[in-house]
């Protein structure tokens, strides 16, 4: 395909997801289906641009001075993608398949957009108005600069599994995908974030990644997972284990003691659990499925960690899905909290004396951290917070309180929260 073919066609992409309201993913999938046509790499061009339209639409639109996915399309190649003006006219007027000539007033914004520094926080920021006050709360006047570091592009990071390897080796195995070491966790390795045009999937040809030396794997979720201290010999549950990462990531760091056990609401995300499960080496994990009567019968009161990996706005994962923000809602957010609640209430069940609990969240919003911590040890006698980290790299990154908070623009994550929960060995005493 042509810049006018592809540029056309993501548009069109666009124009789906806004008028019906559909994943970027389901989007993309149908254009797919009806292009045969396309190859990998006109894939990965129409994909890259709508995500990084999906990413900047408020500001896009604002430096235009017109919403819509043509304006926002243009304005992502010029802007985003450092497009000269000449080669954005020929791809929009080629016939048959560019999406129409600029009009007199899209070459005057592109050739002199509007003053970005004077949009609203939220514009600047590239989230919904509604969501100004939480982002107050949460970041205060650099609301707007967090905003803009969750509106890039995500680096790739591994999380090297300690069961198989170790950092040395697996940064040898990954070589030719130009990682490095994060700087954070010894564990942890990164490779810079791909051209939004360039294909995906190079590191699951390595073939190290068959043999279950690395897992893909955020930094911020294998912070997240760290916070659980230390785990070996422990007995562990996550509780929302879902497709099992930091399921993993614990297990590695159990070494193989201890017992871990792996719960979900929904039975068919924890089939991937057990295949990773296996083909990283674990051997003291118990899956305990929602299919089964009681599953989850015989633990109360007796785990060291109970991790919840909680469900959440996914605010803080807007890098790797822009498309979430726009469909996020108030009515959702409520819904997310009452989970949330009842998350919280369910694990504090299964903690022993001593033990804890590692509530964290893929979300920036206090709604969903702050509040929902503070909540429960309201109603919840015999838990006290503990510092989340006691690892100098993240200390700084510890709240008042002893939370962890990190972002895309203070540690180069996804958007993570971390409570460390305790529970007293007296439950009377204070």
């Amino acid at each position: 395909m042509r810049d006018a073919g592809r540029l056309a066609a993501a548009i069109d992409v666009l124009t789906d997801i806004e008028e019906r309201h559909r994943p970027v993913r389901m989007a993309l999938k149908t254009w797919g289906e009806s292009a045969r046509y396309a190859g990998a790499k006109d894939r990965a061009w129409v994909s890259g641009l709508a995500l990084d339209v999906l990413r900047r639409r408020r500001s896009l639109a604002w430096r235009m001075g017109e919403e819509g996915p043509r304006a926002a399309s243009l304005a992502a190649l010029r802007f985003l993608w450092d497009w000269p003006m000449e080669r954005i006219a020929e791809a929009a007027a080629e016939e048959p398949h560019g999406p129409g000539p600029l009009t007199d007033a899209e070459r005057a914004a592109l050739a002199t957009p509007r003053d970005l520094a004077e949009a609203p926080p939220a514009v600047r920021g590239d989230y919904p108005d509604w969501l100004d006050a939480s982002l107050v709360r949460a970041f205060g006047d650099d609301r707007a600069a967090e905003g803009q570091a969750l509106s890039e592009r995500a680096p790739v990071d591994l999380r090297v599994n300690r069961l198989k390897t170790d950092p040395e080796r697996a940064l040898k195995a990954l070589t030719p995908l130009h990682a490095e070491p994060s700087g954070v966790l010894a564990t942890a390795l990164r490779m810079p974030a791909l051209d939004p045009t360039a294909r995906s999937g190079a590191v699951e040809a390595i073939p190290q990644f068959s043999k279950g030396w690395f897992e893909v794997q955020d930094l911020g979720s294998q912070i997240a997972a760290s916070a659980a201290g230390e785990v070996k010999g422990k007995q562990v549950l996550d509780l929302c284990a879902g497709g099992g990462g930091k399921t993993l990531a614990l297990a590695s760091d159990m070494g193989n003691t201890g017992q871990i056990y792996a719960y979900d609401s929904d039975a068919r995300r924890l089939a991937d659990t057990i295949r990773r499960g296996e083909r990283a080496g674990v051997r003291n994990l118990q899956i305990r499925s929602p299919i089964n009567p009681d599953p989850l019968k015989g633990l109360e009161g007796r785990m060291d960690v109970v991790f919840l990996d909680a469900p959440c706005t996914g605010t803080g994962s807007w890098r790797r899905h822009p498309d979430t923000k726009w469909r996020l809602t108030p009515e959702t957010l409520e819904k997310r909290q009452a989970d949330q609640d009842a998350v919280l209430d369910a694990g504090a069940t299964f903690v022993k004396p001593g033990g804890r609990i590692v509530y964290v969240t893929c979300s920036v919003l206090p709604e969903e951290n702050e509040d929902r911590v503070t909540a429960f040890l309201a109603r919840t006698d015999g838990f006290e917070v503990r510092p989340a980290t006691a690892d100098p790299a993240l200390t700084g990154r510890l709240t008042a309180e002893g939370y962890l908070r990190l972002s895309p623009r203070t540690s180069a994550t996804d958007g993570f929260f971390v409570a460390v929960l305790e529970r007293r060995k007296d439950p009377k005493s204070s």
